[in-house]
C-alpha cells in the first residue's frame, strides 16, 4: 500500500514537472521576446545619436517605473483567473479581468502626467536641458503606448492563467519583430519613411503595442467567447475591483521597491566612476536576461499553484512548489556555471576592444558577473517565492518584506560599503545581493510557513 502511495506521489511530482515545463517554456520564451521590444529603441537609437541615446535611456527609466507600479494590477489577474477557472466560476473570471483592465486604465492615465511633463521632473534632478527636452519629446509620444503595455499585460496574464500561453508567446514575438522594423524605418527615415529621430523610435514602438493589443483581444473574443469578456464592458464591478486592487497593488509596489533599487544603486555607480557605471550596466543587462528564465517559471508557478489553491488542495499546492523550485534550481546550476566559467567573453561581447577603457571595464565586469552569479541564485529564489505567494493571493506582507529588504538593508549597505567605505562597484554588489538574500529567505519562509500551517488553504 506504502509502495502505491509513493508511486502516486512520483507521478504526481513528474506531473507537476511536466505542467510548469509545458506552461513555463512559452511564458520564458514570450518575456525574452518582450525583453528585446524595450531594447530595440535603446540599440537603434544608440546608432542613430548619442544624444538620442542618452535621452532614451532618461526616458525609459521613468517609462519602467511607472509601468512596474501600473503592471501590479494586470499581474494580480493571472492568479485570480486562475483559481476562478478551475472552479469553473466563469463569471468571476469575467469579472476579475475586466476590473483589472479598467484599474490598468485608470492607472496609465494618471502615469500620463508625469511623462508628458517629464522636462521640468528631469530638470529638477539636475539633467542637461537639452537631453530633458528630447526625453519628454519622446515620452510624449510613447505614453501612449503605456495604455497598451498595461492591457497587454492584462490580456497575457488572462490567457496564460487559461492555458493560451502559445498565442501569448506568438504575439510577443510578431509585436518584437514589428517594433523592430518600424523604429529602424522611422528612426533613419528608410526606404521612404520620414526621418524622425526619436520621435520615430516612439512612434514605432506605440504602432507595435497596440497591434499586440489587438493581436490578444481579437484572439480571446474568438477562442474565449464563453468568457464574454468585453461584453458590457462599460458596467463598474466594485466587488471586483477592490479584489483586484488588493492583490495587485501590493503586487506593483513590491516590483516598484525592487526596480527602484536597481534604478538607485546605478546612481552609485555613476558617482563611482564612469568604467564602474560602464559595467554595471552589463552586468545587469546579462543577469536581466538570465531572470527572464526565472520569470517564466515563476508565472507558471503562480497559474499553476493558484489552480491548486482554488480546488483547496494543500499536496497539490505543495508538489506545484516543489517541482517549480526544482525546475529553476536545474536552470540555476547551469546559469551559475556560465557566469563563472564565461564570465570574460559574456562582458567583452559589449565593448570594443580598441577602446581606451576596455580593459579597466571589461575587469570590473569580470568581478560583476562573479557576484551576479551569486545574486543571481538568490534573485531566482526570490521570485520563484513571490510567484507562489501571488498564486495565493497572499501579496501585502511580501510587500512589506521586500521595502525592508531592498531599501532597510540593501541600498543602505550599498552606499555604506561601496560608497562610504571605498568599496567601489563590488561593493555596491554587496548591497544588492545581501537585499535579494533578506528577500528571498523571508519570502520562501512565509510561503511555506503558510501552507504548513494551512493558512492558505483554510482561507475560502
Amino acid at each position: 500500500m506504502e509502495d502505491m502511495m509513493a508511486n502516486a506521489a512520483k507521478r504526481g511530482f513528474r506531473h507537476e514537472i511536466w505542467a510548469v515545463l509545458t506552461l513555463g517554456v512559452p511564458l520564458i520564451a514570450s518575456n525574452l521576446a518582450q525583453m528585446v521590444i524595450n531594447l530595440t529603441d535603446t540599440i537603434i537609437l544608440g546608432w542613430y545619436d548619442v544624444q538620442a541615446l542618452a535621452a532614451v535611456t532618461l526616458a525609459h527609466a521613468l517609462y519602467s517605473l511607472l509601468y512596474l507600479f501600473g503592471a501590479g494590477f494586470a499581474w494580480a489577474v493571472m492568479p485570480l483567473v486562475a483559481e476562478a477557472a478551475v472552479q469553473g466560476n466563469d463569471t468571476r473570471v469575467r469579472r476579475v479581468t475586466r476590473m483589472g483592465i479598467w484599474l490598468s486604465l485608470g492607472f496609465a492615465t494618471l502615469a500620463a502626467i508625469p511623462m508628458l511633463l517629464s522636462e521640468a521632473l528631469l530638470l529638477s534632478i539636475g539633467q542637461d536641458p537639452s537631453i530633458s527636452a528630447l526625453a519628454q519629446d519622446y515620452l510624449q509620444v510613447i505614453f501612449i503606448a503605456l495604455f497598451a503595455a498595461l492591457l497587454i499585460a492584462c490580456m497575457r496574464s488572462f490567457l496564460a492563467a487559461l492555458g493560451h500561453t502559445a498565442v501569448v508567446f506568438w504575439a510577443t514575438v510578431f509585436v518584437a519583430i514589428l517594433n523592430g522594423v518600424l523604429v529602424y524605418l522611422l528612426v533613419f527615415g528608410h526606404f521612404g519613411f520620414p526621418e524622425l529621430g526619436i520621435l520615430g523610435a516612439a512612434v514605432g514602438t506605440t504602432i507595435a503595442q497596440i497591434t499586440g493589443l489587438a493581436i490578444l483581444c481579437i484572439y480571446a473574443v474568438r477562442k474565449l467567447p464563453e468568457y464574454h469578456l468585453f461584453q458590457r464592458f462599460w458596467r463598474p464591478d466594485p466587488q471586483a475591483m477592490v479584489e483586484v486592487t488588493r492583490v495587485g497593488l501590493p503586487i506593483g509596489l513590491t516590483s516598484l521597491a525592487e526596480g527602484g533599487l536597481f534604478s538607485a544603486t546605478a546612481i552609485l555607480m555613476g558617482w563611482i566612476g564612469t568604467a564602474e557605471l560602464a559595467a554595471h550596466g552589463i552586468a545587469l543587462q546579462i543577469a536581466a536576461l538570465v531572470f527572464m528564465l526565472y520569470m517564466g517559471l515563476s508565472q507558471a508557478a503562480t497559474i499553476l499553484a493558484g489552480r491548486a489553491y482554488g480546488q483547496r488542495d494543500p499536496q497539490a499546492l505543495r508538489r506545484v512548489a516543489l517541482a517549480s523550485g526544482s525546475v529553476a534550481a536545474c536552470i540555476l546550476v547551469a546559469g551559475v556555471a556560465i557566469f563563472v566559467i564565461f564570465r570574460m567573453p559574456l562582458v567583452s561581447v559589449f565593448l570594443d576592444q580598441s577602446d581606451a577603457n576596455y580593459a579597466h571595464v571589461l575587469q570590473i565586469g569580470m568581478a560583476l558577473l562573479l557576484m551576479a552569479a551569486l545574486f543571481q541564485a538568490l534573485d531566482a529564489a526570490q521570485v520563484m517565492a513571490l510567484g507562489l505567494l501571488r498564486a495565493v493571493q497572499d501579496t501585502t506582507v511580501p510587500m512589506l518584506m521586500a521595502v525592508v529588504s531592498y531599501w532597510g538593508v540593501g541600498f543602505p549597505l550599498s552606499l555604506a560599503i561601496g560608497i562610504w567605505w571605498n568599496g567601489g562597484a563590488v561593493g555596491v554588489w554587496v548591497g544588492l545581493v545581501a537585499g535579494l538574500g533578506v528577500a528571498s529567505v523571508l519570502m520562501i519562509y512565509r510561503f511555506w510557513r503558510g501552507l504548513v500551517t494551512h493558512r492558505y488553504i483554510a482561507h475560502v
